[in-house]
């Protein structure tokens, strides 16, 4: 199985958006609306203190009537975050994804971030795995 590494390597941009714990909800809600994105992460300096995602700002935010202009992000991110490393393999990823009911994963080298996966890519890598797969079986069956 592919490394989350190769992954990383061929996305297709390597940003990982980020908030500090200090920026509103409504500050890390239009950022994820201008990038079209479902998360981003919460940095204090390099260390990953969370991450807030759509599914955070409905179940901590809006249910629970706190206002996006005024709520900082600290009181409705998701503070226990499941990281990957670079040499865990794409089952690992969807290992997590499955039994953590979370979409998406921080990529953790040497105590640092250096990128995001989101259960989308993980589905496309799979799709693009099987993909080639099937073309290298339907070459040797018929012998090109």
């Amino acid at each position: 199985m592919l490394p989350v590494r190769k992954l990383l390597e061929g996305k297709r941009t390597h940003v990982t958006w980020t908030v500090t714990p200090d920026h509103t909800v409504i500050e890390a809600l239009q950022l994820m609306a201008e990038k079209n994105i479902g998360a981003v992460l919460v940095l204090e300096g390099e260390r990953l203190a969370g991450i807030f995602s759509e599914r955070d700002y409905a179940r901590k935010g809006i249910i629970q009537g706190r206002k996006a202009k005024s709520t900082p992000v600290t009181e409705v991110m998701t503070a226990n975050v499941f990281t990957v490393t670079m040499d865990m393999s794409i089952e690992d990823c969807m290992n997590l994804f499955s039994s953590k009911r979370i979409r998406h994963l921080p990529v953790v080298d040497e105590g640092k971030v250096v990128g995001m996966l989101s259960i989308g890519d993980i589905v496309n890598a799979i799709i693009q795995e099987q993909t080639s797969h099937i073309q290298f079986l339907e070459q040797y069956i018929s012998g090109t």
